[in-house]
């Protein structure tokens, strides 16, 4: 196999690898010769992505893992280690989302998605920072939104922890700088919204079906920006160009970027949205996808 662009051989963990933005970042950075370490609650979609990876050509494992969970991430880190003697990049991209009014969305939906979507994030940059101290270098990459950085109603725990996921890239960077410690970088993708299984298993509780907030993107968008960070390392990225335009008129106007991004959510949520059930989605279990 020949070496493309420097992939070859780097061991990369991706959580939330069984679909979405795992799932694609996972294929390509296989087809590109890069070892891959797959982490997600499902096994069966795990052990598929998997097999697909292998025949592409790469060495893949797969490690079921509930970000959720400290000790499993730990497990998922001791596993690469145990397999390829370390690892290289460490992609935190497992979340999940609870869509409603945030007083009507049960609380241990609102506490699960904030274990997963924030405290996953921060189990897995500890453990990926602890072993990237050891061997001298490595990348950390984490997934918020744009929702991270732009306040969306009727998703008020993952609002929450998507700001706690910037919040939490930019102290370690500023930790990292203090140190010289220029070899090992943290990355913070915001996507704007794709057409990913996010809202298949979202939870939502609005009485009608969860639908992307327009303007909606292709998943490869954001699958292009994680393939390339793993060899070329930046700190903040909006995927999803328009989300770059809003960011920038967010500083200046907030209030008015808020207002259109609250009507925008709830033309999406509620006035254009076909009627749905009330579900708590894959918050709390993975349907096995």
């Amino acid at each position: 196999m020949t070496i493309v662009n420097g992939y070859r051989r780097r061991v990369i963990v991706i959580t939330g690898a069984s679909s979405g933005f795992g799932r694609g970042t996972a294929l390509r950075l296989a087809e590109r010769g890069a070892s891959v370490v797959l982490a997600a609650r499902g096994a069966e979609a795990l052990h598929e992505i998997k097999h697909k990876c292998e025949l592409a050509g790469a060495q893949a494992i797969a490690v079921p893992t509930d970000v959720s969970r400290s000790g499993e991430v730990q497990n998922l880190a001791e596993k690469s280690i145990a397999e390829f003697g370390r690892f290289d990049v460490w992609i935190n991209n497992a979340g999940v989302g609870a869509i409603g009014r945030f007083d009507v969305v049960p609380l241990e939906d609102h506490e699960q998605v904030l274990c997963t979507s924030l405290l996953g994030t921060i189990a897995g940059s500890h453990v990926a920072l602890r072993h990237f101290r050891q061997q001298g270098a490595g990348v950390l990459i984490n997934v918020a939104s744009v929702v991270g950085k732009i306040p969306a109603p009727l998703y008020a725990s993952y609002v929450a922890a998507k700001f706690g996921v910037v919040g939490l890239s930019d102290a370690l960077r500023q930790e990292l700088r203090e140190e010289n410690l220029s070899d090992i970088r943290v990355c913070t993708v915001m996507p704007m919204s794709h057409s990913t299984e996010f809202f298949e298993h979202a939870a939502y509780y609005t009485g009608h079906k969860a639908e992307p907030i327009p303007p909606t993107y292709d998943p490869e968008v954001t699958i292009d920006t994680l393939v390339k960070l793993v060899v070329d390392p930046e700190d903040e990225l909006i995927t999803g160009w328009q989300g770059g335009v809003f960011n920038a008129l967010h500083h200046l106007m907030p209030k008015s970027i808020e207002k259109f991004m609250a009507t925008n959510t709830a033309k999406a949520q509620l006035k254009n949205a076909p009627p749905g059930e009330i579900t708590s989605g894959t918050v709390h279990q993975s349907r096995g996808i």
